[in-house]
């Protein structure tokens, strides 16, 4: 059986060409339905643009008096944006509030301490006698007296601070050995002046031709050193050569000598120079940092206290693994430790490997700035100040990964290859890791894996960088950040309570706070409102605190006395 050719008369007629839908979609049609957003993102929006928290907690607030309880919606306090656009702006506000009220400063934040009351002075000697008694204890071998010794002397220590004295007298673990090093500066970094450190943190003033005093501060940048040649979109030239164990290890311990860095500036030019810094990451992802700094030091004195600052690190040696993947170091029940695969043997403790490291040896690691150095001299009315504030707070919303836009392939790699780095890097004492290399970590527990660690440095949004991404001295502007927080709820009280508004939230006026009681709604409890609800009677409880301080306020919504009341509340 024979079939005819196809040809041009016995196919069928050409179907006519589709018209171009263009962007708009078939009514109905799966993508038409999926463009429609849904109705929770709406009520997120609606949040997001009105500032309130999209991820609020369920707070059951009960009268101690009339026994009233009530659902209250309290905002989650995330400082990310990615988690809580809100909370993290309102965050991020709160920072530049705090930089701003200590940078320029003429008097001192903090007064001097009280003197001593007569009570504490006789508590401290009786605190005295007994360090006699238990040293004469001690010495005679009478154990059971020198536990009753101590804990009268814990009793004193306690009263003390009833009283309100800071601190303690002695520390708890006085028999624990106390590890000493050479303090010898190294040959290889410069000598620093070392001066008394006046008990002052306000800058000198200087006097213009015209008569006008100044008081100047400063903005400082530092950053790491080197570790390759690097292209402008911050990925290494040579990946081969780029020494990421060196970058990884630097990110571990950069705030080590951050804290060098303002002990050696502070002994440099003889005052205690007080900052606010916040932390971020450059394009090649080694730790920037930014400071704000009270007063003015010379520019030449911070290139040489940047260039004689380091930091040592006396750990044992961890260049070469000795156990790999598959033949890791197992956990002992007998012994309360890791034995080795193979022979069985406990390893060595963390204190008798510190212990082994020789005077003559080489630290582990050495942490050392870079080059590059900026410093910027502010005045309390130059119209850069806000500017310098806002660029110093910039990132505060962001994870450090997600500070710089990673698009390309070789972006990714880059982050990919210091995140190895990372995993197997001891970040601690504690790690996990250090069974890599034959020692157990202090306080060892079952269970533990290297390259599993959970040190906030092994984390791929922290890129090596363990510590706080705001760092501010104690002496900055006399408060904490709680005390911030608290006066601008005071200064929305004060503002509800002169307009007469009512209010059901935290903020409502007229309500004595040591008369609530505060308790979280778990998941999975009863009386909980579903997250959405929640939301929404935070948008409206927004809506009213605003039209009341705005009527009040005026046109514009702020106050003479504080700050914008729309934002504010």
């Amino acid at each position: 059986m024979t079939f005819p050719t196809a040809t041009p008369d016995h196919l069928p007629p050409a179907l006519p060409e589709p018209a171009n839908p263009g962007p708009v979609d078939r009514p109905g049609s799966r993508a038409a339905r999926m463009r429609s957003p849904l109705a929770r993102q709406v009520v997120e929006a609606v949040a997001v643009d009105n500032g309130v928290c999209v991820r609020p907690l369920a707070m059951r607030r009960t009268s101690l008096d009339t026994g009233e309880t009530q659902i209250i919606p309290v905002p989650c306090g995330a400082t990310f944006a990615s988690k809580c656009p809100p909370c993290a702006e309102r965050s991020r506000r709160l920072r530049m509030a705090q930089c701003k009220s200590g940078w320029h400063l003429d008097d001192e934040p903090l007064p001097d301490p009280d003197p001593a009351s007569s009570d504490a002075k006789a508590l401290a000697v009786l605190r005295a006698d007994l360090e006699q008694a238990r040293g004469e204890v001690l010495a005679a071998g009478d154990v059971d007296q020198v536990a009753e010794i101590d804990q009268m002397i814990g009793q004193v220590d306690q009263e003390l601070s009833d009283l309100g004295v800071r601190g303690r007298i002695a520390p708890a673990d006085r028999d624990r050995p106390r590890r000493v090093r050479s303090t010898r500066r190294r040959q290889d970094a410069p000598d620093l002046p070392r001066l008394p450190v006046e008990r002052r943190t306000v800058g000198r003033t200087f006097t213009a031709p015209d008569g006008t005093v100044w008081r100047p501060s400063m903005f400082l940048t530092l950053t790491c050193d080197t570790y390759g040649r690097v292209r402008s979109d911050g990925t290494p030239v040579d990946p081969a050569t780029y020494d990421y164990r060196r970058a990884a290890r630097d990110a571990i311990h950069f705030p080590k000598l951050l804290d060098r860095f303002w002990q050696n500036l502070r002994r440099a030019v003889g005052w205690d120079v007080q900052y606010f810094a916040a932390l971020e990451p450059q394009r090649r992802l080694a730790p920037h940092l930014h400071a704000a700094i009270r007063g003015t030091v010379p520019r030449a004195m911070l290139r040489l206290v940047a260039a004689a600052t380091y930091h040592q690190v006396w750990w044992p040696s961890c260049d070469q693994p000795i156990y790999l993947d598959g033949d890791l170091p197992a956990w002992d029940d007998t012994t309360g430790g890791y034995l080795d695969p193979t022979t069985s043997v406990p390893l060595p403790s963390w204190d008798a490997a510190v212990d082994a490291i020789g005077v003559d040896d080489n630290p582990a690691h050495v942490v050392r700035f870079g080059p590059q150095l900026r410093a910027d001299g502010v005045t309390a009315n130059s119209a850069n100040t806000g500017r310098m504030i806002g660029y110093l707070t910039k990132y505060l919303t962001k994870s450090l990964d997600a500070c710089h836009a990673i698009d390309t392939d070789r972006q990714r790699a880059h982050v990919d290859r210091l995140a190895d780095a990372l995993r197997y890097e001891p970040c601690s004492p504690t790690c996990a890791n250090w069974l890599r290399y034959g020692i157990q970590p202090r306080n060892p527990r079952k269970g533990l894996t290297p390259g599993r660690c959970t040190g906030r440095a092994h984390r791929r949004e922290t890129l090596g960088f363990g510590g706080r991404r705001v760092l501010v001295s104690r002496r900055w502007s006399g408060k904490t950040l709680t005390d911030h927080r608290h006066d601008r709820v005071d200064f929305i009280r004060q503002q509800l309570a002169v307009l007469g508004a009512t209010g059901t939230g935290p903020a409502a006026p007229g309500t004595d706070p040591a008369r609530l009681a505060w308790t979280l709604l778990r998941p999975g409890d009863p009386a909980a409102p579903r997250r959405e609800h929640l939301i929404l009677h935070a948008i409206a409880q927004r809506h009213a605190w605003r039209a009341q301080l705005n009527t009040g306020a005026g046109v514009n919504g702020s106050s003479a006395t504080g700050p914008p009341l729309a934002d504010a509340a």
